[in-house]
């Protein structure tokens, strides 16, 4: 467990007046020269302050991985945890203690592999945690093999032949679990990626959000069509609930519903109106329209989604957990000294 690195336990104080400065630790911090990570760390510590919750009440969990040295580096609680197993830390931390704002953070390897069990109930349980997956289609940690994210054909140290596995996609895995919130954006479109972590903490019930981040030492250049400012207008589609599925430099083309399958378009003159584009519709009830949206990856000719694709309200695990109690306690009134022959009664001894 690291509590703010040897800085010490955070001190108490307004709110108000945290900044940046205040989540930052005297550790050195050590990703490779180029890492996405460095741009994630200072995005979440430049929207800490702006979610109204102190220090003190405020939790990183990470499994194994290079995405997982995050607890060292924020000036809050944390825990550096076993591989995989961050989403059921944070459960216990969640569920023990329903105030406080907790984090997971993980990677593709770490939470879609040994922890994708745990990933997965967790979300399913909707528990209210802010899990934050770094996807860089890659090993980076153990140097380079490739993970449940990697593309079909992928060469590296574990598949010289390329790799023969059909790649897990995090946002529809997330939604198959019935993930209240689910998001994607990248390390490299910072008002993106801020606004995204802002949405996600405010959200009540489990956060998921994929974050594109580059291995620049393993993977480089894994999301370039959707990252590189040259190209990302003509290969991805930002999310707005509400609003039409339009993309490309011009904003000439759209994107429709074509039975249950999207298909790009062109717009305008002898294209397609955006009346017949599909609408964003972050709120709907059901998965179907968000898996529809996520489905899209599946195509080279169609943009890759990035926002948020479902935010929708569902009780928590941890409110109707904690009605339990209270229930349990309001008809079973605690009895101190039936506790006591309950613990020392039966079959006791003593070892001297």
């Amino acid at each position: 467990m690291s509590a703010a690195g040897p800085n010490g336990t955070p001190k108490k104080g307004d709110v108000a007046t945290l900044t940046k400065k205040d989540f930052m630790t005297d550790q050195e911090v050590r990703w490779c020269p180029g890492c996405g990570d460095y741009a994630i760390l200072k995005n979440v510590q430049l929207v800490l302050p702006e979610i109204g919750v102190p220090r003190e009440n405020i939790v990183f969990v990470a499994g194994i991985g290079c995405s997982s040295r995050f607890p060292y580096y924020v000036n809050t609680f944390g825990f550096h945890t076993i591989h995989g197993r961050a989403p059921t830390i944070a459960t216990g931390l969640k569920c023990a203690n329903p105030d406080l704002s907790v984090w997971v953070v993980t990677g593709d390897g770490d939470g879609l592999s040994i922890g994708g069990n745990h990933l997965l109930h967790a979300i399913r349980r909707n528990i209210d945690l802010n899990i934050l997956m770094f996807n860089n289609r890659i090993y980076g940690l153990t140097k380079g093999q490739y993970s449940p994210t990697s593309e079909v054909g992928k060469t590296t140290k574990s598949s010289p032949m390329g790799s023969i596995d059909r790649p897990i996609n995090p946002i529809r895995f997330a939604l198959a679990a019935e993930a209240t919130f689910v998001a994607r954006t990248s390390d490299v479109d910072q008002p993106h990626l801020k606004e995204v972590l802002r949405r996600a903490s405010a959200h009540r019930g489990v956060s998921f959000v994929e974050i594109l981040q580059n291995c620049h030492v393993f993977n480089d250049g894994a999301f370039e069509q959707v990252t590189n400012k040259q190209t990302r207008e003509e290969h991805r589609v930002m999310l707005e609930h509400g609003k039409p599925l339009v993309f490309g430099n011009e904003r000439d083309k759209g994107v429709r519903l074509t039975g249950f399958m999207p298909e790009a378009v062109p717009l305008g003159d002898g294209g397609v109106a955006v009346d017949d584009l599909i609408i964003h519709d972050e709120k709907a009830d059901g998965t179907a329209f968000a898996a529809i949206v996520a489905e899209m990856d599946r195509h080279d000719s169609l943009p890759t989604p990035f926002g948020v694709f479902r935010d929708i309200d569902r009780p928590t695990y941890e409110t109707e957990l904690m009605g339990q109690v209270d229930d349990a306690r309001a008809n079973k009134p605690h009895d101190d000294d039936a506790l006591d022959a309950l613990i020392r009664g039966g079959a006791t001894w003593e070892v001297e």
